[in-house]
């Protein structure tokens, strides 16, 4: 696969959207933490916004509160979803099983 040449100005936004990108990341992982958003919302939201849907649900379940790496890696494992898989690429039955295990 090649890599397209990207102009600088074509540059210049990529690098913009991903910084909003992450800026809103990290928005919701503190939201998350705080507990002003739950998991059920998160989930809900996923198929139409590309910032939740494109997060890894390792770093969504560790922003949870009294949920850290061990915690997560280990409903992930018991689960069955993998620790590069994104919240858009779960199925129904994984959500189903993390709302049951942290709702």
């Amino acid at each position: 696969m090649v890599i397209p040449k990207l102009s600088q100005e074509d540059r210049a936004k990529a690098l913009q959207k991903a910084q909003q990108m992450r800026s809103k990341r990290t928005e919701l992982r503190a939201e998350l933490k705080a507990g002003k958003v739950t998991l059920a919302q998160v989930l809900s939201k996923a198929e139409a916004d590309e910032v939740i849907g494109k997060m890894r649900v390792k770093y969504l379940l560790e922003s949870l509160p009294q949920v850290g790496k061990i915690t997560a890696a280990k409903i992930m494992d018991e689960i069955g979803i993998d620790e590069a898989r994104r919240i858009q690429g779960l199925g129904n039955r994984q959500k189903t099983q993390l709302l049951e295990r942290l709702a």
